[in-house]
């Protein structure tokens, strides 16, 4: 993929294909992230012993209460690489969903988060598929045919979803996002000196070195140097506009 100009980090995967002759040949070329169900088919090696995915959740150690990450183990498949499972509370019935990894160094948080990732896909192929016409607006056999129609139904969803951008999602109301900004204004530069040099005295203060005339001479230096040079860069600006 990457010869071809396709990045890509990951490959996201449904329980259909988690199988561990697949699941070994794609993670040589990217790591994998899918969904795992327990199927006959599939094994892991837990403490020497092969299990199906129900029984190596029966072996893990269990997070207590009510956490939304139940458990997570790394272990071999049978016939396949080493993975991570990361067992989760399902919010749509009781039990557990289980996502497999094959980077084993990603927490667990984070094989969540790129899994999340699929609903949005599967989003866009049944928004291109069903309401944009990718299968049945026209009959190629012509590969580059198939590329330009595929190519257009896409533009049509981007176009699309950046109208959605704007009108549905509340990020886009930019008076509001003015508003805010104007609520909440970064220290102006006079105000930022003033606090510094508020505090540089105080230091001085406390240090009990130097007298209080002393403290304000440095003060009134330090100000009619900046003063100075403020005017000086409003003169240079003023002379090359």
């Amino acid at each position: 993929m990457q010869a071809l100009g396709i990045g890509a980090d990951y490959i996201l995967m449904d329980s259909w294909f988690c199988f561990a002759s697949l699941v070994a040949k794609l993670s040589r070329h990217l790591p994998v992230i899918c969904m795992a169900k327990d199927l006959t088919s599939n094994f892991y090696r837990h403490q020497n012993v092969l299990v199906r995915l129900g029984e190596l959740y029966r072996r893990v150690k269990k997070r207590p209460g009510k956490a939304r990450i139940k458990a997570s183990v790394i272990v071999p498949m049978a016939n396949g690489p080493l993975v991570k499972i990361v067992f989760v509370r399902n919010r749509n019935g009781r039990g557990w969903l289980a996502l497999l990894s094959t980077d084993t160094n990603l927490p667990d948080e984070e094989v969540i988060r790129i899994y999340g990732k699929r609903w949005d896909i599967e989003v866009f192929f049944k928004m291109v598929k069903h309401h944009l016409n990718l299968q049945r607006e026209v009959q190629l056999r012509d590969y580059d045919g198939l590329v330009a129609h595929t190519t257009l139904v896409f533009t049509r969803y981007m176009f699309l979803a950046l109208q959605q951008r704007f009108h549905d999602d509340p990020r886009s109301i930019g008076s509001l996002f003015h508003a805010c900004c104007d609520e909440i204004q970064d220290l102006t530069l006079l105000g930022a000196l003033h606090r510094l040099l508020s505090l540089a005295l105080e230091k001085v203060r406390e240090s009990g070195e130097f007298a209080e005339a002393v403290i304000s001479a440095m003060l009134d230096a330090v100000m009619g140097a900046a003063v100075e040079i403020i005017k000086s860069a409003q003169r240079s600006f003023a002379a090359s506009a």
